[in-house]
């Protein structure tokens, strides 16, 4: 929970960076009237917020559950909200469902037969043969399936795979017979996954591909309703940012939540360290502007 440590503003500097503020009060939050913070980047399905590609994308995600797709694939830019998508997956599932989740696997720390049978609960010896830890995988796949149960392993950020590592996967979908599904692939990554997938070396894979989705940012449209969502969702009672934020807001993070978040975050800060209960255009501008500058490389000032 989001705590406020003192109820007093700071004193205003003019050289004090507003994130500065943040990290040695902690109490924007209590400001504002909101119990937390309300644009965390942490995956929290509970800001989730149902934009039209959000929506068509956990779609496909459930039908490629429901119609025992092989391998579903949902790709979107840095930041466009695919693993809120999959914690909210994880937490609507069904019941008669084994979830394995993967997370930021990569080619060079370890094989991804280790990582499925860790996100399965199952630690096995890395000293074993590959023959035998494939051989563990299958019987629990086995096992769930005779118990009724479907076996689902997520691997998100997905596009850190080796070429090497989605053959693996290809192979552990040969698992399913012709007609016994026994194990389900969900892969979530950036666009980089979806060229590696429909480049022509790989049309084995591709053509397991049963369900697929790409997500982009929201249209400029979604972006106050998406505001006010968060603000709801962490207590806010009140307009805070004003109609003449959106757009500025869209501008310059192209309606992905990440960024939105980042950007929202900031401005509240700014707001609370002018002692400021609403947010408008103009101050949105100078986060913007604020943090372009923070990100430029430093510029040599001259010769050693």
């Amino acid at each position: 929970m989001y705590e406020a440590r003192v109820t007093q503003a700071p004193q205003k500097d003019a050289g004090q960076d507003p994130a500065a503020a943040l990290n040695s009060y902690l109490i924007y939050a209590q400001f504002f009237g909101l119990r937390e913070r309300p644009f965390s980047l942490l995956p929290n399905p509970d800001y989730l917020y149902w934009t039209e590609g959000h929506t068509l994308a956990f779609a496909m995600l459930e039908y490629g559950l429901v119609t025992f797709a092989p391998i579903t694939v949902i790709t979107g830019e840095v930041g466009a909200g695919k693993t809120t998508l999959i914690h909210h997956l994880l937490r609507s599932i069904p019941r008669d469902l084994r979830i394995g989740l993967i997370s930021n696997a990569q080619a060079d720390r370890g094989k991804l037969i280790d990582w499925a049978l860790h996100a399965l609960g199952e630690e096995q010896d890395t000293r074993t043969s590959y023959v035998k830890r494939f051989k563990l995988l299958e019987e629990i796949v086995r096992n769930e399936y005779d118990s009724g149960r479907g076996t689902v392993l997520i691997v998100d950020e997905a596009q850190n795979l080796s070429k090497a590592m989605l053959e693996e996967l290809r192979c552990f979908s040969n698992m399913n017979g012709s007609n016994e599904e026994l194990l389900q692939i969900v892969l979530v990554g950036q666009p980089e996954l979806r060229r590696m997938i429909s480049e022509q070396r790989m049309p084995q894979f591709a053509q397991r591909v049963s369900a697929q989705f790409h997500l982009t940012g929201m249209p400029e449209s979604a972006i106050g309703s998406y505001i006010a969502h968060r603000l709801k969702v962490a207590g806010a009672d009140h307009e805070i940012f004003l109609p003449d934020t959106f757009e500025p807001i869209y501008r310059a993070s192209r309606g992905l939540p990440r960024i939105i978040n980042q950007i929202c975050d900031y401005a509240l800060v700014y707001a609370f360290a002018q002692e400021r209960q609403t947010i408008d255009g103009e101050l949105i501008e100078s986060v913007v502007s604020d943090r372009r500058a923070q990100s430029r490389p430093s510029q040599p000032t001259g010769l050693s």
